[in-house]
């Protein structure tokens, strides 16, 4: 069974469609690389996905059940992480924590010694106590990523989950995902880092304008667009291939 399903999804904005008939499904324990220019759609698929939209045409089920009807249980077992995300800066990491963890019905002990030792890992031990709005953004978004993780979701949706992070944070992240695919999680990850989409990727959807314009995996999209990169293949088939020829305009621009 698809532990995400979806048939003809299509969302309007101000009688504009964002998005235009998708349907796709999801095996477990895969990663799925979600790409496409701004405005593309990704971000709205995965509200749709997560539950926070239910304003759509089409249907969808997550982990077997229908989004609309069943939007409480599924939130339970999905982990949602966005780019930016209201962080309550006023508290700090373990009381953010403690609340995140509340809202997924974790046991008080198990919220206390996951929140401790995944901060810890982190290396935000030491600002574990202290009010997060003197925070960076990399900092803030590592305590969004562990929100996200720490009630072992069985589905994660990722949007922009490295926007902030230092280097070594960003490769123990994508260590962290490549074990939670072996563990049989599925992860669903939209960014704009093409390498990294590229490497981690079992799978790649790319959305142009709303729309699924490409599916499969690295080596397929390959053998349909021998242009090299994900990088490459992207731009091709989004039709921006003009990047030097704009770059150069934007030197002749600075050297006026």
């Amino acid at each position: 069974m698809p532990v995400i399903k979806t048939e003809g999804i299509s969302k309007q904005y101000n009688s504009q469609y964002v998005l235009k008939n998708i349907s796709v499904e999801i095996e477990p324990g895969q990663i799925i690389g979600y790409i496409g220019p701004n405005g593309a759609g990704k971000s709205t698929t995965i509200k749709i996905l997560s539950g926070l939209l239910d304003d759509f045409e089409g249907e969808a089920e997550v982990l077997g059940m229908n989004i609309r009807t069943h939007s409480l249980e599924i939130k339970q077992q999905i982990g949602y992480i966005p780019e930016n995300a209201a962080l309550y800066e006023v508290l700090s990491p373990m009381e953010y924590l403690r609340f995140a963890g509340r809202l997924y019905g974790m046991k008080e002990d198990a919220i206390t010694h996951k929140s401790g030792e995944l901060l810890r890992l982190f290396k935000l031990k030491d600002q574990a106590d202290q009010r997060m709005n003197a925070f960076s953004k990399g900092m803030k978004q590592k305590v969004l990523l562990i929100s996200g993780l720490m009630h072992n979701p069985e589905i994660i949706f990722l949007d922009e989950p490295l926007s902030g992070l230092d280097a070594n944070a960003v490769i123990l992240v994508k260590e962290i995902l490549s074990q939670l695919k072996q563990a049989g999680k599925t992860i669903f990850y939209s960014s704009h880092i093409m390498d990294v989409v590229e490497k981690l990727s079992d799978r790649i959807i790319i959305l142009n304008q709303g729309a699924v314009i490409a599916d499969g995996t690295f080596e397929s999209l390959r053998q349909n667009d021998t242009s090299g990169s994900l990088e490459k293949i992207f731009t091709s088939l989004t039709g921006n291939t003009g990047h030097g020829s704009t770059a150069g305009e934007f030197i002749d621009i600075l050297n006026d």
